[in-house]
């Protein structure tokens, strides 16, 4: 037995009773003109339509953003205001990098579980798409500066400083802020400590995209993607546009290097695209839920979140979450269904795997005495993973728990791990659990 219990003080369980997505597209296609908080208000809204819930009864919604818009920079309350639920509906953000929807979920359980509501929304939206494009620091002082000033002549001293690179436009950064380091970077050096080949991150890739295909083509994701159809409304669309349903592996091998054009293995195919999209779920007190007569999806059984040093392995997030949670519940790799892991890259999710089952690593930073355990990769991510379906950052934690919750109901019920990586050497892991 475990040092945690997701439940109410009275014992309720809280139980996950809807989750939805909008299909997940590349930059700059469908969604190129749709900002994060209409992805947010999109999914939300045919979240509670298809569930027929009044809209008045949720009482809390978390979401999140990880690339954040001046204008909106509270992307949860524009959703309540936006949705019709009721004005006096809380809302606040939070942004945990690409581990935000887990977070969220993990505050509306925990209001739950406080007792303070029976009915929330947790989720994330992303646009890679729409994006806050800034100034660089000088021009923006100057424009400070020159709305202080009264003559011309002051005006025309202050601009005759500026010269043309500081009038170029500044993109959102995509570096660690406290080293300097993008993510691509670290997935170099993780491939490179651990031994991971490029032959084996090609491969993890083409495995990605062959099982989203074949699960798309099952008929197994449509259930909990919703069609849209978005700005300038010309087309819509109903299906992730970033899976390869063609996909050969002959194919990986032709990319050049992405990160480390000389010695690297980390390409544009065997890493996430940039991604627009959003997902949410439906979280209520279980006797709430029962109450409402809804069909129930599954509980939470258990979450942790890790924090790690930034300079080496910051996307080692997965292995240090994961050994959190197990011993939080009390339970172990083997008694778990599936196990999802979010892709960020193939070389970070086959660096966790190695880590997972080496008792070295465990003994010298988990605190355990042996492995975490060997990964059946029967069980891993079994309909692909964020490599195919993209990575919309703030959005992805909702998607993969709405994904594995159905897929153990298919699968008859049983427990599963949703585990990720997340900037600023941040992870998380949850445990789900399906009757």
């Amino acid at each position: 037995m475990g040092k945690q219990e997701v439940k109410t003080r009275q014992g309720e369980r809280v139980a996950i009773v809807a989750g939805l997505r909008t299909p997940f597209a590349r930059q700059s296609t469908e969604f190129s003109q749709v900002p994060a908080v209409d992805l947010g208000k999109m999914v939300v809204s045919e979240m509670l339509a298809r569930t027929d819930i009044d809209a008045k009864l949720i009482e809390q919604v978390v979401f999140g953003q990880v690339v954040q818009m001046p204008e909106a920079p509270n992307i949860a309350r524009e959703i309540v205001l936006g949705t019709g639920m009721h004005v006096h509906t809380d809302a606040y953000s939070v942004t945990r990098a690409c581990a935000t929807s887990f977070q969220a979920a993990v505050n509306v359980a925990e209001s739950i579980m406080a007792g303070s509501i029976d009915i929330g929304i947790a989720g994330g939206a992303d646009s890679s798409s729409v994006l806050p494009i800034g100034v660089s620091k000088k021009l923006a002082a100057n424009l400070l500066a020159l709305s202080k000033t009264k003559t011309l002549g002051q005006k025309l001293s202050i601009l005759k400083t500026l010269s043309l690179k500081d009038l170029m436009p500044v993109p959102p950064a995509v570096a660690e802020y406290s080293t300097g380091l993008s993510m691509g970077q670290t997935a170099e050096q993780m491939a490179k400590t651990h031994g991971i080949s490029r032959a084996e991150q090609d491969a993890l890739a083409h495995r990605s995209h062959t099982l989203a295909a074949k699960a798309w083509k099952e008929g197994k994701i449509q259930g909990e993607v919703m069609a849209a159809f978005p700005e300038p409304y010309k087309k819509w669309i109903a299906e992730d546009n970033n899976i390869r349903h063609d996909s050969t592996l002959e194919g990986y091998a032709k990319l050049r290097p992405a990160f480390d054009r000389q010695y690297g293995s980390v390409t544009a195919a065997n890493s996430t695209p940039l991604t627009d999209g959003a997902a949410a779920v439906l979280l209520m007190r279980e006797g709430k839920a029962k109450e409402l007569g809804m069909e129930i999806l599954g509980y939470l059984r258990g979450y942790a979140f890790s924090a790690i040093g930034v300079e080496t392995d910051m996307l080692m997030g997965p292995t240090y979450a994961t050994a959190k949670v197990l011993a939080n519940t009390g339970l172990e790799l083997s008694d778990l269904t599936l196990i999802d892991m979010h892709e960020a890259f193939a070389a970070q999710a086959l660096a966790n795997v190695k880590m997972f089952a080496s008792d070295k690593f465990a003994q010298e930073n988990l605190g355990r005495s042996k492995a975490i355990g060997e990964i059946d990769m029967d069980k891993f991510n079994v309909l692909g993973g964020s490599i195919a379906y993209g990575h919309p950052f703030a959005a992805t934690g909702a998607r993969m728990m709405t994904q594995t919750l159905r897929e153990l109901k298919r699968r008859g019920g049983g427990l599963a791990l949703n585990t990720a990586c997340a900037a600023g050497g941040l992870g998380a892991a949850m445990i789900l659990e399906v009757e």
